[in-house]
């Protein structure tokens, strides 16, 4: 799965015009992504929007990976250029993103202590094939002149810069002065995929203003929804070859011929006893018999259960299909409970009876979709 994240609704929904089969998936602390499908491809895809700046953009990346465990990872959006030869509805794709406020003050002035993060060679690599190709300008709106594709750094601050001579305009210039672009929240989208063990990460931008005092005229001219469709367009054709480039990659093509997953499973004979073996683990960890989830609370037994269906999907016990239809029925499930009235609970049941039938062929989910119906009747 490729994960695609926003940080403006413009941008989410020039994405998501590229996707099908949607359906929302509920993180446990109220994040709200879609999964889809890429259009006329198939290839699954999580979309989420993270907001404006660097720091809660770390955080909903964060969460992204560990809910979806993704093979790669895009941020899709506008920025405003830092050089006039760039021009409006241009795409920049990162090769290092600046997060640029780093800095200690003297005497003669603010020196700059920059965090850096390099895109990685293998996804510079597909992009400027994509580019080379001119393969992704299919993806563009019908009537769109084709705009120019640059490869650059990235500049990533807290603040809208809108002036080409203010004392912060001059600063950039001055310390960061190879950035093409710059914008508020790749940085944080950067840290969180390299702490991730270096998760691919690709930041593709399309040019909506100039950074020198002329945005509000530009917005007036609807750059910004221009700029996000060029920026996704180019977007959803480089998802389709990240997820490509990793079903075809010599180490998941060895994994899937010995059989190998990311799921554990340990027997004990006799007298042996077998504590707990794990590699990477996600969601909840649960210690016991796995048909009996320790979780008296409705609620969250519906949370064990969507981060089972997850893994279970991942070590293909559940095909994309299934586990989108699942996702829908546990989605319903929990926003039924969480009006907290007994026609919720009841409309809950029956969502889950649906789970059930649909999760049959599985006979450990099966099982807890049960033990859910069961603690949401014990307090009809």
């Amino acid at each position: 799965m490729i994960v695609i994240l926003t940080a403006l609704d413009l941008e989410y929904q020039a994405v998501r015009g590229h996707l099908t089969d949607l359906c929302v998936h509920r993180h446990t602390a109220g994040t709200r992504f879609e999964l889809g499908r890429l259009d006329g491809d198939g290839r699954r895809v999580a979309l989420g929007l993270v907001g404006k700046g660097n720091h809660p953009a770390a955080v909903i990346t964060e969460r992204a990976i560990a809910e979806f465990s993704p093979s790669a990872l895009l941020f899709v959006g506008v920025a405003g250029a830092l050089w006039p030869g760039i021009g409006l509805g241009d795409v920049v794709v990162a090769t290092h993103v600046y997060a640029y406020h780093g800095g200690t003050s003297e005497d003669d002035g603010l020196k700059a202590r920059p965090r850096v993060w390099e895109i990685d060679h293998e996804t510079d690599q597909i992009a400027r094939h994509l580019y080379r190709t001119q393969s992704w300008i299919r993806h563009l709106p019908a009537g769109t002149a084709v705009p120019a594709v640059r490869f650059g750094p990235i500049a990533a601050g807290e603040v809208v810069q809108d002036s080409a001579i203010s004392a912060h305009a001059r600063w950039v210039r001055q310390t960061y002065n190879d950035a093409l672009a710059i914008e508020m929240e790749s940085a944080g989208v950067a840290q969180a995929a390299h702490h991730n063990r270096s998760l691919p990460m690709a930041v593709v931008r399309g040019i909506s203003d100039r950074a020198d005092g002329t945005k509000t005229a530009t917005d007036g001219r609807n750059w910004q929804p221009k700029a996000a469709a060029n920026a996704a367009a180019f977007a959803v054709a480089l998802a389709r070859e990240l997820a490509a480039e990793h079903e075809n990659h010599p180490a998941t093509k060895r994994r899937e011929a010995e059989g190998m997953t990311d799921r554990v499973k340990n027997v004990a004979r006799d007298n042996a006893r077998v504590g707990v073996q794990a590699g990477h683990i996600h969601g909840n960890v649960t210690v016991g018999h796995p048909s009996e989830p320790q979780a008296a609370d409705p609620a969250i037994q519906l949370a064990e259960l969507r981060d089972r269906l997850a893994r279970a999907r991942k070590a293909q016990e559940v095909d994309e299909e299934t586990f989108a239809a699942a996702e829908e029925e546990i989605t319903a499930a929990a926003e039924s409970l969480s009006e907290s009235t007994e026609q919720g609970r009841s409309k809950a049941v029956i969502a889950l009876k649906r789970l059930r039938g649909l999760l049959a062929d599985v006979a450990e989910l099966a099982a807890h979709v049960s033990a859910v119906i069961a603690a949401i009747r014990g307090v009809l």
